[in-house]
């Protein structure tokens, strides 16, 4: 297989004013296409960090990238431009946060975040993209998702919230996906649910994994390759 990702010595440092906080220390991997590559580590070593930096989304200031290269189909995400980065996220790479709650809009209808996602990246029509959001719905496994279309996120429960954000991550069949820690706020039998289904679709979408935790059961089950993480 072809190399999707490659991170190159990458460097994250914090400058606050308390000091200067070492988050990610010189971290080198790389992701081959529909390869499923755990990141695991105990929680605080930078995982989320490393994660966040690919999707150039971390906070700056305080975050600052000092030096390293991330490579996505051999384009160095770090030399873009902004408009251009827009481009790819959520595009070609999408990310699954820890909690849905804090990733959707609370005053905005799940299904219509989902078609907006569809419409800011394919010259779609809405009615288009509400079709295809359904379908998607559907396709997480989300029961009448017609109607569930017209819920806000509060009126879902943890594990269909999670299933929503796979949908909108999915919306644009994405090469990467990044799922960071996708299971930690759900019971123990919605998270097997829902590893399931990161299992499936990843088969189904032909694309790639990066599954960040800190569960080694989960690695076991699902990862082809592991890298570990301790203190950046």
């Amino acid at each position: 297989m072809a190399e999707l990702l490659r991170v190159e010595d990458l460097t994250v440092k914090f400058f606050t004013s308390d000091g200067i906080v070492h988050a990610v220390d010189r971290v080198s991997f790389s992701i081959e296409e529909e390869e499923v590559l755990g990141l695991v580590g105990e929680s605080g070593c930078g995982k989320s960090v490393t994660s966040l930096s690919v999707m150039r989304l971390l906070p700056m200031p305080p975050a600052r990238i000092t030096s390293g290269r991330i490579f996505f189909n051999g384009r160095n995400l770090l030399e873009l431009s902004d408009a251009e980065m827009r481009k790819i996220r959520g595009n070609a790479i999408s990310m699954i946060f820890q909690e849905p709650m804090t990733s959707l809009n609370p005053v905005i209808t799940v299904g219509k975040q989902i078609a907006e996602a569809i419409v800011t990246h394919q010259n779609v029509s809405m009615e288009e993209a509400r079709k295809k959001s359904i379908e998607l719905l559907k396709l997480v496994g989300i029961p009448n998702p017609e109607k569930r279309y017209d819920d806000y996120p509060h009126q879902m429960s943890g594990g269909m919230r999670q299933r929503a954000m796979i949908a909108m991550a999915l919306a644009c069949n994405p090469k990467l996906l990044i799922a960071d820690e996708p299971t930690t706020a759900l019971d123990v039998t919605v998270q097997a649910q829902i590893l399931d289904l990161i299992a499936q679709l990843k088969d189904t979408f032909g694309m790639s994994v990066l599954l960040i935790t800190h569960d080694l059961g989960v690695i076991a089950e699902m990862c082809d390759r592991v890298i570990v993480m301790y203190a950046g």
